[in-house]
């Protein structure tokens, strides 16, 4: 399978980039090809101007780095979202890929004239993982701050899109762990994804 990967964290410090080493390492045991998006190394600019907002509604994106990125989604059998959680919610970057990049008449179109139903065009993708860290507890999370990310990406976003295969991985309390957790989510996850 070729699996694209969206990365978001600009510190190469940060345990979302462990996160990602594992997954890739995984991955390659199980000889799957890697194509790798690093929002930030990549500068990728989130911010949705006029001219996108035209092209949107046109159906046809202007800005040659989000062309790109709609080129080797068309490519991928699985998509898989590595960022943290800040403030409840992605970071702007991520945001900002969702909302320039998973573009009408690419990546969705609609199933019918009142622009209620969304169909997914990219008919390759048979799933999507997102893998997250955050410093709150898993149930606070999604108890009293209403599970964002459930609601705005795997729902929002992936439901309304009509993937069925959707996957959520959270590592909570990251920075209140100890090392040898640390050590034990890193090869769990690789494992995981050795047998994916």
């Amino acid at each position: 399978m070729n699996i694209l990967i969206v990365f978001n964290h600009p510190y190469e410090g940060s345990f979302c980039n462990s996160l990602l080493n594992s997954v890739q390492n995984g991955l390659k045991m199980a000889s799957h090809s890697i194509d790798l998006i690093h929002l930030d190394k990549e500068e990728f600019n989130p911010v949705m101007s006029a001219q996108d907002l035209k092209a949107f509604r046109d159906r046809k994106p202007v800005d040659s780095q989000v062309i790109s990125y709609q080129q080797r989604l068309e490519k991928a059998d699985h998509l898989i979202f590595i960022f943290p959680i800040w403030w409840e919610l992605m970071p702007a970057l991520m945001k900002g890929f969702i909302d320039r990049v998973i573009f009408p008449g690419l990546a969705y179109d609609y199933a019918n004239k009142s622009n209620t139903r969304m169909k997914p065009l990219l008919k390759r993708i048979k799933g999507v993982t997102v893998i997250t860290t955050m410093n709150t507890p898993g149930f606070i999370y999604r108890w009293f701050f209403g599970n964002a990310i459930q609601r705005a990406l795997i729902r929002g976003t992936f439901w309304k899109l009509g993937y069925k295969n959707r996957k959520w991985i959270s590592y909570n309390r990251v920075k209140m762990v100890n090392q040898s957790k640390r050590e034990e989510w890193l090869v769990k996850l690789e494992k995981q994804f050795s047998k994916f």
